[in-house]
């Protein structure tokens, strides 16, 4: 038998994390589009973290801001989790970019979005603030 030595292209390979990235939101957004997590008893697990401490992580509402998400109910998605809202579209800036996807002019924008530093300093501090009992910062706690 002839066997042919087909090797598969490598610089597809970059695609890679954006295809699985892709799968999972498009998994995720299926069970959200018939799944509702603020029903009393549905089967999505709540946050393990605030379940221990009663303290609200960063990602806390995190589910029903996605599900609010997916029925294109903005207001709701910002009462659930506003920081997820808002880092959306930095985090696709960066996925593009790290697939080839981003156009190279752009390339400052996507160095600024990439700092770990501000980001560490933006989580701790939302998640300081979201726990906080007064006005405007229980605000950003879920519901």
């Amino acid at each position: 038998p002839v066997l042919i030595d087909m090797k598969f292209p490598q610089h597809l390979l970059r695609y890679a994390p954006l295809a699985a990235i892709a799968s999972i939101s498009a998994g995720a957004a299926v069970i959200l589009r018939r799944v509702d997590p603020n029903v009393p008893g549905n089967p999505l697990p709540g946050c393990p973290f605030y379940a221990l401490t009663g303290i609200w992580c960063p990602g806390c509402g995190s589910t029903r801001c996605l599900h609010a998400l997916v029925h294109l109910d903005l207001p709701q998605a910002m009462a659930m989790n506003p920081l997820l809202v808002l880092s959306i579209i930095p985090v696709l800036v960066m996925a593009l970019h790290g697939a080839g996807l981003w156009p190279a002019r752009w390339l400052p924008l996507v160095r600024l979005f990439a700092r770990p530093i501000p980001w560490l300093v933006l989580v701790l501090g939302y998640w300081v603030a979201r726990n906080l009992p007064w006005y405007p910062f229980n605000l950003l706690a879920p519901g």
